[in-house]
């Protein structure tokens, strides 16, 4: 007999505070498919600028470097905001487990085929490929929706950062260390393919990565749509989850209403917006790391650019993990989102700082290192706001039957802002320091204005009860 209380399109989730167990193998592997997303963009990271100045795609002149890694970066994006959708819908027909499957075939590809890629048209395919066979992001969080319930949902996502620092913490790390692996070890690599293909090693290590992944989710993933599920699995679920079967099932809510509910739209405008700063500074520090010193950057090389990217991505996950849901429980999830937001100020503020500071010394010295120390501490305090929106947005749906709605609705939104954040960051660089608009900082002051909008959209946050 089911005796959970009726529920409303106006009743929150996640209001009940005693948590049901949980279907810990199958979200490990959901989790571990998540992982390729990181795992195979974030290794282009530190060596793509490098790599377009050597293709003499810019004639030599490389403050137009930021022009073209930006475009790649974004097609990515474009590719991934013009398909998400159609994913996420297709997941509700055939299943979540195909659709996944898919989208790691693709990336793994996609990885390939950019090692490989020696002119700019197939830099360009190569990440298109991987955009368009990509939509795992948002059929994974829905995928997590199907295996969990409105009391364990929140302890969930509060793994969902740490998970995606481990792919943000590697890629970058053997992205820059196994870039031109001949100059480093020529005695191993020996053959001219190596020299022809410099970048190709790190793919390989993405692209088999995710190639292994493919296999593993394909043995051993279930799917859960409930639908399709096998009786095994759903009473599996059942048995971890208070979601038993009604006879009072509503009705999702309709798209057209839910783009007029504020309740609903002001977390998603806050997904949104910070998804496009969190898009656009990591691709732009890698930027600002590897342009020489007297262009306004710091000349680092690939190597060092993804062994500081990969401290970040270490220290990150374990503060993610061991404080963030401390944090929401001290604090409230709407102060802990507030606070975090407003780190993108001293964060934005260090680039110029470090920047007039090489350029004055000449060089990168103990003050810069310990700016950039300064930085990585800001970057972890402004992570801790994606735990909480994703909470927002969970519970901003009005019933259960809506969440996959709201979800594709939030996913499709950051789709966008992330297509468009990197070519917009990276160009407004560029023309920042081509043509030294207001001496060179313009895209640093464009980004405090876009903080400023999120931090006014912060406010306007409800404050959540009974917080988990």
């Amino acid at each position: 007999m089911d005796e959970r209380p009726d529920k409303s399109e106006e009743t929150p989730l996640l209001q009940r505070k005693s948590r049901t167990p949980l279907p810990w193998n199958q979200i490990a592997l959901i989790f571990v498919a998540l992982i390729a997303e990181p795992i195979s963009s974030g290794y282009v990271f530190p060596l793509i600028n490098q790599l377009i100045g050597e293709l003499g795609i810019t004639g030599g002149d490389d403050r137009k470097i930021g022009y073209y890694s930006g475009l790649i970066e974004s097609l990515f994006f474009v590719a991934q905001a013009l398909t998400t959708w159609r994913w996420s819908w297709l997941s509700d027909v055939i299943g979540r487990r195909p659709v996944i499957l898919l989208g790691l075939l693709g990336l793994s590809v996609s990885n390939f085929a950019f090692g490989l890629s020696r002119t700019l048209g197939m830099l360009i395919i190569s990440r298109c490929i991987a955009g368009v066979l990509n939509g795992n992001v948002g059929v994974t969080k829905s995928m997590l929706g199907d295996i969990t319930d409105h009391t364990n949902m929140a302890h969930v996502f509060t793994f969902a950062p740490p998970i995606f620092c481990i792919g943000a913490t590697i890629a970058p790390l053997y992205g820059g260390a196994l870039a031109k692996p001949q100059e480093r070890w020529p005695h191993i690599f020996q053959d001219e393919f190596w020299a022809t293909y410099p970048y190709f090693l790190p793919s390989l290590v993405s692209g088999s990565f995710t190639l292994l992944t493919f296999f593993v989710c394909a043995i051993f993933m279930k799917e859960s749509l409930p639908s399709k599920t096998s009786k095994e699995l759903q009473s599996a679920v059942e048995d971890h989850s208070d979601k038993s079967p009604t006879n009072d099932v509503q009705q999702p809510v309709p798209m057209s209403t839910l783009l007029k509910t504020p309740s609903v739209m002001i977390p998603i405008a806050n997904y949104g917006t910070l998804g496009l700063l969190d898009i656009g500074l990591p691709i732009l520090m890698p930027l600002f790391y590897s342009s020489p010193i007297e262009i306004g950057g710091l000349g680092f090389s690939p190597s060092v650019i993804g062994t500081f990217l990969a401290t970040f991505g270490i220290v990150d996950g374990i503060v993610q993990a061991l404080f963030t849901e401390k944090f929401i429980k001290w604090f409230g999830a709407k102060k802990v989102f507030c606070w975090a937001v407003l780190c993108f100020y001293p964060m934005i503020l260090l680039f110029p700082v470090m920047s007039a500071v090489a350029i004055a010394q000449g060089k990168v010295g103990p003050i810069i290192w310990m700016l950039l120390v300064v930085q990585l501490i800001f970057m972890v305090l402004v992570d801790l706001s994606f735990v909480v929106i994703f909470i927002f947005v969970m519970r901003s749906a009005p019933n259960e039957q809506s969440l996959g709605s709201v979800n594709r609705l939030s996913q499709s939104i950051t789709s966008i802002v992330r297509a468009i954040g990197p070519a917009l960051i990276t160009s407004l660089f560029a023309v920042s320091k081509q043509y030294n608009a207001l001496g060179g900082n313009l895209v640093y002051v464009i980004l405090a204005s876009l903080t400023t909008i999120l931090v006014v959209l912060s406010r306007r946050l409800p404050d959540l009860k009974d917080e988990e």
